[in-house]
């Protein structure tokens, strides 16, 4: 079955149009362009477009697959619009399609029907096919599409086998390194010779398959041979000696890695970061962000994030906040998850001076404040005694609509109370009221349905 719930039968065009009234556009005018004639015999009337007239005809391909659309004629009706490109990318987006849902049938005979279009098939339309079988861990399937390349009109050659391997090492949950072995052996016996990046997908499988010695045999191998070292084999290494918690390995894999002219990759950077900080060796992890940054090499916004997160979860800010200022300086740019992160553990340590400058960089930065953020401003404020700036932080909050915590709004009125500012907490009450009807007014609005 192409799609659950999909009758094979034949329908009108009346039942497409029916169909597509969650995008409010009409299947006739999915892949449509108005012609000269039509735009002149409107110029007296408003210009009406379509709702998806801005997307490129891909992207409406793509919207095709969001739809529960009556039967299989529907892609085809799509796949045979006027304007859209009858190139390869048009199939890879049908295929990523079928394979997330499964229709394995309808996606190897879209394969077929690529031939049979003059389309020819490359090693994406490979990977997008193995990948899709090894995603619902039918392994001997992939396998088998890999053995049949001659009647799809492909080569078993470098690019091929790399695809094939790729594909089995980042699926590899179950520890698939017996058809990685076979893999090898088939490319050995066709007399091609693995490159680079095929060692390194073979070292890592060895890896995660806890088979350590052979992977440092291959290694020990290939330096041997000189010139057949890279980048992506060390790579390969050190985060096999990580996953193994042998951080000195990867150590060594890391300065020999250098001393080769091998320059490590981010990620390589960031591994060993991560490991040192989930130990806790923070002087390290430093001392290694240093070494990165003055390489010239910038973590991703992703990846400060993820090495803010264990900062942030045990001892004083100061060591999260030396990472923010030297990759800030270098030029990384902060997500707004980091920014909470940094603004939470500054307002449980009660720093309230760089509370406020951490809040007033994360707005320089185009960040927009939500709850959390104001939640931990208003908590930093209350520990720390600074209740005047506290209440101004609150009364901001409440006038862009939003209404905090039952914690944080008792928190802020218990310590007016304390402090004998009774007329401040009684005018703080009557705004959170106000607040709080508002608050039930928009949850009974949004239960019924009506979305103001």
């Amino acid at each position: 079955m192409f799609i659950r719930g999909i009758s094979w039968n034949k329908f009108s065009p009346s039942d497409v149009d029916s169909s597509c009234n969650l995008l409010d556009v009409r299947a006739a005018d999915v892949f449509s362009v108005r012609s000269p004639s039509d735009v002149d015999s409107s110029c007296n009337q408003l210009d009406i477009r379509a709702a998806d007239d801005f997307l490129p005809p891909e992207d409406k391909l793509r919207g095709v697959f969001l739809q529960k659309l009556p039967s299989k004629i529907a892609i085809h009706s799509a796949l045979s619009g006027p304007n859209l490109s009858k190139g390869v990318g048009a199939f890879h987006i049908v295929l990523k399609a079928l394979g997330r849902r499964k229709s394995f049938v309808h996606m190897m005979e879209k394969v077929k029907d690529m031939g049979n279009r003059g389309v020819t098939v490359n090693s994406e339309t490979l990977f997008i096919v193995m990948d899709s079988y090894l995603r619902a861990h039918r392994v001997s399937k992939a396998t088998t599409v890999f053995g049949e390349l001659e009647k799809y009109g492909l080569e078993c050659n470098k690019e091929t086998l790399s695809v094939a391997l790729s594909c089995l090492s980042q699926r590899s949950h179950l520890g698939k390194v017996t058809e990685v072995e076979k893999f090898l052996k088939l490319m050995v016996d066709d007399g091609v010779e693995p490159n680079c990046a095929t060692h390194s997908y073979v070292i890592e499988e060895f890896g995660r398959a806890g088979r350590f010695d052979d992977a440092i045999r291959i290694f020990n191998y290939l330096e041997e041979k000189g010139s057949a070292l890279s980048s992506e084999v060390s790579n390969a290494m050190i985060f096999n000696c990580i996953a193994n918690h042998d951080i000195g390995g990867a150590l060594k894999y890391h300065k020999g890695m250098v001393h080769d002219g091998f320059e490590p990759s981010v990620d390589t950077y960031v591994r060993i970061i991560l490991y040192f900080l989930k130990r806790r060796r923070v002087s390290d992890a430093i001392e290694l962000l240093d070494v990165m940054l003055g390489r010239g090499v910038i973590p991703s916004t992703g990846a400060l994030t993820e090495i803010l997160k264990p900062l942030c979860s045990y001892g004083p800010p100061y060591a999260a906040l030396m990472v923010y200022n030297k990759t800030r300086k270098a030029g990384c740019k902060v997500s707004l998850t980091g920014y909470k992160l940094l603004l939470m553990r500054l307002s449980r340590f009660g720093k309230c001076g760089m509370l406020l400058k951490m809040w007033e960089e994360m707005q320089e930065s185009g960040y927009g404040c939500d709850m959390q953020v104001y939640e931990y401003l208003i908590n930093g404020l209350c520990d720390t005694g600074r209740l005047e700036s506290a209440v101004l932080v609150m009364e901001e909050y409440i006038s862009k609509g939003l209404f905090p915590s039952k914690i944080i709004s008792s928190k802020l009125y218990n310590r007016l109370m304390d402090s004998n500012k009774v007329d401040v907490a009684y005018k703080l009450f009557l705004k959170l009221r106000n607040a709080r009807l508002n608050e039930n007014a928009q949850r009974y609005w949004r239960g019924k349905g009506w979305h103001f």
